[in-house]
């Protein structure tokens, strides 16, 4: 009987390190969608460059440079962020593994 209660616990944990490990990527997919808007949005302003005088409308090109810049700084902190929880969500469920008999024969058969 405390066997199965020590592996439901064991399960219980692995599956909290799993959903955690979903979040993370989550958060890193959320970055990488976030740092691809001021990529468009500059692309589009490059290709469209000739079409008008930087000097013109300098008063609308730097606050979206500085969103830009908002943005981008954004992103890098979510995916420096993901990549820091993932790595230690790994090394937790590694050193899970390593302490549990049970998982060590489940995951490498």
């Amino acid at each position: 009987m405390q066997k199965t209660d020590q592996r439901e616990m064991v399960f219980d944990e692995v599956s909290l390190m799993l959903s955690e490990k979903r979040t993370a990527l989550s958060i890193l997919r959320t970055g990488i969608a976030i740092f691809s808007i001021p990529l468009s949005l500059g692309s589009v302003l490059i290709a469209t460059s000739q079409l008008y005088d930087p000097d013109q409308i300098l008063y609308l090109i730097v606050p979206v440079l500085a969103g830009c810049t908002l943005l981008v700084l954004i992103s890098l902190w979510l995916m420096i962020t993901a990549a820091v929880k993932l790595r230690n969500n790994e090394r937790r469920l590694d050193r899970l593994i390593e302490k549990n008999q049970f998982l060590r024969n489940i995951v490498d058969p």
